[in-house]
């Protein structure tokens, strides 16, 4: 494995340092990166190289660099998204809030040392604020706390709040659907989260009574 990194870190370093007359292009840059997680990754337990393979919104935004689509390009991209989403296979959207809290609290998953069919974590405030108590969160992304308080949502349930509570869980199942080149998890999509965990996330987000809304 040290043999391995150590070619990977050469084979950069050579790209690199062969376009340091010129300069080495965005084009050059890309190749050498891949040249190097291909080169440095292998399947292990349930982390499997295939992760390392983008879909084609990933690609789309990782070629962009930071700058924003084409407007055309985002909207088919949102567009390829929704269509990815399942909604509840029994309707039901709301789950218990409690468990919600600590699927958000929760960072651990997806890694070659975890059991096969162990349950993720959401990692939710590694890059949000949700519950008042928290102190220690990210700024990553808008801060949640009172989310459905500000939203109007005084029961999940009523026919007024539909619209918040369909968009929540869509969003959570598969962010780009809203963003072409969200960097928020496609919790759903990706499989990270299954449909128990997400409606506890839907409840510390819309019950009224969940800390987040009080």
């Amino acid at each position: 494995m040290k043999k391995t990194y150590k070619q990977a870190g050469l084979l950069a370093l050579s790209v690199l340092l062969a376009g340091c007359v010129t300069g080495p292009s965005p084009q050059d840059v890309t190749e050498a990166t891949q040249k190097v997680l291909k080169s440095s990754f292998r399947d292990q337990g349930i982390a499997k190289t295939a992760w390392l393979q983008q879909d084609a919104s990933n690609q789309a935004c990782s070629q962009a660099q930071g700058a924003p689509l084409d407007e055309k390009l985002a909207q088919s991209i949102e567009q390829a998204n929704l269509q990815t989403v399942k909604m509840p296979s029994d309707g039901k959207f709301i789950g218990d809030w409690r468990e919600g809290e600590k699927i958000a609290q929760n960072g651990r998953g997806m890694t070659w040392s975890d059991p096969p069919g162990s349950a993720n974590g959401g990692s939710c405030y590694n890059c949000h604020q949700i519950s008042k108590e928290e102190l220690s969160f990210g700024s990553i992304g808008p801060s949640l706390y009172h989310y459905g308080k500000l939203r109007g949502v005084a029961d999940p349930a009523d026919a007024a709040s539909k619209p918040i509570v369909d968009y929540t869980w869509r969003k959570l199942w598969n962010a780009k659907a809203y963003n072409a080149c969200s960097g928020m998890p496609r919790f759903g999509h990706a499989g990270i989260l299954n449909e128990t965990q997400l409606r506890h996330v839907m409840a510390l987000l819309l019950d009224p009574s969940s800390p987040v809304n009080k």
